[in-house]
């Protein structure tokens, strides 16, 4: 039999731990291929989707044997359709039409049949009749070893909400008839249930589970194409799976999403970013939910099954380093920005080549042999032409590669975060290091991008800054020295702090499971989302961070196109910088000879006529090209370099007050920009 390659560990308990189960509706490919990356992810069951198996070669007993040899149980075929409330001639047909497919799931090895409620135009709006009929299923099944489960659809014709479709499951009384409760449309018509609890377990038959973000739609529309994974959209699920549970359901936690970018992915990263969302939710949920206290709802019954809880996150306490992968054609555009934005060149690593900047906290890596730390890990680059710097043109032949490669966060307990992040299915990844070197731990997020766990705030471990040999007269006592430090709170010199943030660009296919790596594996929370129209399409803009606003990781893709941003450009991504004073960065660096974006007098006469800014503050922004945004919590400056190599750039901001986000307002206006500074007006 094989083995999953993800198999999350569970809290020990004398109560059994929750089965996963996943809908083969959530995968792309053939039916056996989205077995294997079931498995492979680490799940115990699937539903069997009625598409999936009539249009696979697969004989339903080679599909019972394949479930069987990769550890995998059948735990519901689905859907059944339009059966209840109908004539006794349509009743008739139905029957014989569940008798094939009981035939089928003996075949399949089956027990549970899923039954949607009605759609048919000749049904009527009786209870009492749907009742008899889905007793008379319940019969057959009965007779077969098998169960029925009954779902209210939320556009059904008449049972559209879970509590009808519980008041006929209980007017039928048949012990094989139960509810199946589908998070999707319970809460796509009632944020906020209350009940669930109270439904007799023996009559919960089965879970389904599937996120989605609130929209103003038909609800029919919002089911088939825009479901998500648990985390990623606006349902309370953890408050919805907490209520189920109570209940006492013992069965499968079952993922059933309908999404168009899911089911075109490749299914064996979609199955484990499947697997960690519901990794994730078991946590949000957690133990303290049963338990009376503050915050918390007494009277909780206490779940049949146990849930797995990882290793809390330990406190993060900023960003470490940011590592990029420069070669001879970008290098030197980088490190001239660096120099004129006021780093310093501090170190050369011991054995690799790879050098390091460093100025207020922020620690810029800046690696000639493909990224990673090393170089043998490659760096993010993949299949997706989102991701990969063209062959030819501005690129790669022009301006070199320069990409975001490596993230390193401080941890109050590194090895804490790496337990974490295996419990989240994170991929370790093998580093090549040398004697006496710092054994620092990466793993692989959904886009390829190294995250590694750095040491701070006290706790014990590696100096990664060690490995580095000081260089250039300005050094000090060495890389672990930070020459120049925060700036003082009343200096006007312009210099740069820690990193604020660090955006990168994520292929539409990868958004959502990226936002649900960084969450989960880092604990961070969303702190602003915006979709704007930019230049070159849609684009969708998510910021995750920790509560202090230490960590910030910004993530933005277009929502349809794929490709280059422009001709031979990949996507841009940044590492932003934090100043107490960005007038007077941006005065520095220009006297250094950066050459600050150029923006658009149109911006600032919009600026003028929508936000009314105070005209010597108008002259100032327009003089140095600093854009500007606010919201109720405070005001947000910031302005940037042009693309260095092929799509990495800097920015230097400044947070006035509680301001919460990252400018994406001016996201638009800052592409033109580079877009207009590398083509011009061709």
């Amino acid at each position: 039999m094989n083995q999953p390659q993800h198999s999350p560990p569970s809290q020990p308990s004398p109560r059994p731990r929750a089965r996963r189960g996943v809908a083969t509706v959530c995968l792309s490919g053939l039916l056996e291929d989205k077995l294997r990356a079931a498995a492979a992810a680490g799940f115990d069951g699937v539903e069997i989707f009625e598409n999936d198996l009539v249009v696979s070669a697969m004989s339903p007993e080679s599909v019972r044997g394949l479930c069987a040899d990769l550890g995998l149980t059948v735990d519901l075929y689905q859907p059944f359709r339009d059966f209840e409330g109908v004539p006794d001639t349509l009743h008739t047909a139905n029957l014989r039409r569940a008798e094939r497919k009981f035939d089928l799931m003996e075949r399949l090895g089956a027990r549970t049949v899923l039954v949607c409620s009605t759609l048919s135009p000749h049904a009527v709006d009786d209870d009492g009749l749907a009742a008899r009929q889905l007793r008379a299923l319940a019969d057959r099944a009965a007779a077969r070893g098998m169960r029925v489960a009954y779902e209210a659809l939320a556009w059904g014709r008449f049972v559209s909400d879970w509590e009808h479709s519980w008041q006929i499951v209980r007017r039928a009384g048949h012990p094989a008839l139960g509810l199946c409760l589908d998070s999707f449309h319970v809460l796509s018509r009632d944020p906020a249930p209350t009940g669930l609890e109270t439904v007799d377990a023996a009559k919960l038959f089965f879970l389904q589970l599937a996120d989605a973000p609130r929209l103003d739609m038909d609800v029919l529309q919002w089911s088939r194409h825009h479901r998500l994974f648990p985390g990623q959209g606006a349902f309370d699920l953890p408050g919805f799976l907490a209520q189920v549970l109570a209940a006492g359901y013992d069965g499968p936690l079952s993922l059933e999403v309908f999404n168009d970018v899911f089911r075109q992915t490749d299914p064996g990263p979609a199955a484990v970013d499947a697997m960690r969302s519901l990794v994730a939710l078991e946590e949000a949920v957690g133990e303290g939910e049963f338990t009376e206290g503050p915050g918390r709802r007494p009277g909780r019954r206490r779940p049949q099954v146990a849930l797995t809880v990882p290793p809390p996150a330990p406190e993060l306490l900023g960003h470490a380093f940011v590592e990029l992968a420069v070669d001879g054609t970008s290098a030197p555009r980088v490190t001239s920005a660096l120099s004129a934005l006021g780093f310093v060149h501090t170190g050369r690593h011991r054995s690799k080549p790879v050098d390091l900047w460093q100025q207020g906290g922020s620690n810029v890596v800046l690696n000639r042999d493909g990224g990673g730390d090393g170089g043998e890990n490659g760096d993010r680059d993949g299949d997706d032409p989102g991701r990969t710097d063209s062959p030819s043109g501005a690129a790669c032949g022009a301006s070199g590669t320069a990409d975001v490669v490596a993230l390193a966060v401080e941890s109050s307990d590194p090895e804490q975060s790496v337990r974490r992040a295996a419990a989240l299915l994170a991929t370790p990844l093998p580093r090549r290091r040398g004697p006496g070197e710092a054994e620092l731990t990466a793993v692989a997020s959904p886009d390829g991008t190294q995250l590694f766990f750095c040491p701070g705030g006290g706790a014990t471990g590696p100096d990664w800054r060690a490995d580095f040999e000081p260089t250039g007269p300005e050094a000090g006592a060495g890389p672990g020295s930070d020459p120049r430090p925060d700036p003082d709170p009343d200096s006007d010199s312009g210099a740069l702090g820690r990193i604020d943030h660090v955006a990168l660009a994520q292929p539409n296919d990868q958004f959502a499971g990226s936002t649900t790596f960084y969450q989960s594996v880092l604990d961070l929370r969303e702190r602003h989302f915006a979709e704007y129209a930019a230049p070159f399409g849609l684009v969708r803009s998510r910021t995750v961070g920790n509560a202090g606003g230490q960590v910030r990781i910004a993530m933005h893709g277009a929502l349809l196109r794929r490709g280059d941003w422009a001709p031979t450009v990949p996507d841009p991504e940044h590492i932003a910088f934090s100043t107490r004073d960005v007038f007077a960065a941006a005065r520095r660096a220009r006297a250094r000879g950066l050459e600050i974006l150029p923006i658009t007098d149109n911006y600032y006469d919009d600026l003028d006529a929508r936000l009314a800014p105070d005209p010597r503050l108008l002259g100032a922004l327009r003089e140095l090209n600093i854009l500007y945004d606010r919201d109720e919590h405070g005001e947000f400056y910031h302005f940037c370099t042009g693309i260095l190599g092929s799509r990495l750039f800097f920015e230097v901001v400044q947070r006035v007050g509680g301001y919460r986000g990252d400018g994406a307002v001016n996201a638009p206006v800052r592409m033109a920009a580079h877009r207009q500074a590398r083509y011009g007006n061709g």
